[in-house]
């Protein structure tokens, strides 16, 4: 009898049908909902109706200040790059409809890359259609079953996503830990392919890699090193070639990995390399073999850009100029950041949550600045930040509006 009643209490078995593949994704869904339920506009749906310069645009109908553009050296607007990507239309059409490996390399791809080998004074380079597929064609090209990628826990997923599809044996370390990384290498079976694969600049932190120690203990443990100089080229360096140019290190780094789509000013990836079998990653980088080329008025644009960085130290130093005094300010105005001091063109301000996080950013494009919002999981250790990422055509004036800006914003949304 109790048997009997036990079973009737049971509920249905009901068959609702296949599962939803959407489901995996219920979380975001519910948390998008609630921050659009308390009235602030969507942070990632962010309209620019004209873009007027590198520093400036129409946002919801008001000239605003971009400070979220990774736009760093302000190349988008420079005349020599736009004149050169006309000049390809008019000359070339307005794609190659094909990839490189077949009818997709014209002229202009071969002079990127020459531009890129005499930027960094190295032997090969090879131009991918963006950023992120020069990071997943590279590694997942050179490591592969039975190999190990040694890499920073807070490595960009451009670099987790190479890992990946390479089915390398991945190993992560603490970020920025010098002796972490070490036992990890130590680990690895006698014999076995190594790639340590380290950031220059960290994107959500704005924080520098430790590459000098890094890069002389990935040698000393037989592996190869692969360093994304994304957020440093340009700028960081004597030359713009990046925080391995800096640090002194750049002769003994296998692999660098960039993009067009940061100081460069527009849409793109690349590798360079001086080692002597480099040139066979064109018939075996799937990436790269299997994907359309570049248009002609892009490879033409990132070719001068490229050739003009080489001559942008009065750029640089002014940059380094707007880094330091918006750290310094927001700083002093009570805001918590990433780093203790300037490192990098990116300042990262820590929010106390999604929900103050996108209050304060509503608050900021209400004042007529924009920035980006990040959030978990794209950030380290869950937080929220508001990153602002500074351009070398900000003016001192710019950059003293944006300054009152946050304190307004700040205060207005109980932040300091």
């Amino acid at each position: 009898m109790s048997e009997a009643v036990t079973q009737a209490d049971k509920p249905p078995v009901v068959d609702n049908g296949p599962r939803d593949l959407f489901s995996k994704f219920d979380d975001t869904i519910r948390m998008r909902e609630t921050l659009l339920a308390s009235g602030v506009e969507d942070p990632f749906s962010l309209v620019m109706e004209k873009v007027l310069s590198p520093t400036r645009a129409i946002c919801n109908g008001r000239d605003t200040i971009l400070l979220g553009t990774y736009n760093y050296m302000g190349m988008t607007f420079d005349p020599d790059v736009i004149q050169a990507g006309k000049d390809a239309l008019d000359n070339f059409g307005a794609g190659t409809t094909g990839s490189r490996v077949l009818n997709g390399t014209y002229q202009g791809h071969k002079e990127c890359e020459q531009a890129l080998m005499d930027f960094y004074a190295m032997d090969h380079a090879m131009v991918f259609s963006t950023g992120y597929q020069a990071n997943l064609g590279i590694i997942s090209t050179i490591a592969g079953k039975g190999d190990y990628v040694v890499l920073d826990i807070d490595s960009h997923a451009s670099i987790w996503d190479g890992c990946a599809m390479g089915n390398a044996e991945i190993v992560p370390f603490k970020h920025n830990d010098i002796d972490a990384m070490e036992k990890r290498l130590r680990r690895i079976p006698e014999g076995a392919g190594k790639l340590v694969v380290l950031e220059g600049v960290y994107s959500m932190m704005g924080d520098v890699a430790p590459l000098k120690e890094m890069v002389a203990v990935a040698k000393k443990c037989g592996a190869m090193v692969l360093v994304d100089e994304a957020h440093s080229m340009g700028f960081i360096g004597e030359h713009g070639r990046g925080v391995a140019e800096e640090q002194g290190v750049i002769d003994d780094v296998d692999f660098i990995i960039g993009t067009f789509s940061k100081s460069v000013g527009t849409v793109g990836g690349f590798c360079v390399s001086n080692h002597p079998k480099f040139e066979i990653m064109r018939l075996v980088c799937r990436p790269y073999v299997f994907t359309a080329s570049l248009p002609p008025s892009v490879v033409a644009t990132a070719a001068t850009s490229i050739r003009k960085l080489m001559h942008g130290s009065n750029k640089r130093a002014h940059l380094w100029e707007n880094s330091r005094r918006l750290h310094g300010g927001l700083k002093e105005l009570g805001f918590t950041l990433g780093t203790d001091s300037p490192q990098s063109a990116i300042v990262a301000v820590i929010m106390p949550d999604l929900e103050r996080g996108a209050g304060m950013w509503e608050a900021l494009l209400s004042e007529g600045l924009y920035v980006n919002l990040a959030r978990p999981p794209a950030t380290p250790a869950n937080m929220t930040l508001l990153r602002c990422s500074l351009c070398a055509e900000h003016s001192e004036a710019q950059v003293e509006t944006i300054l009152g800006m946050f304190e307004r914003a700040g205060k207005a949304v109980g932040i300091i």
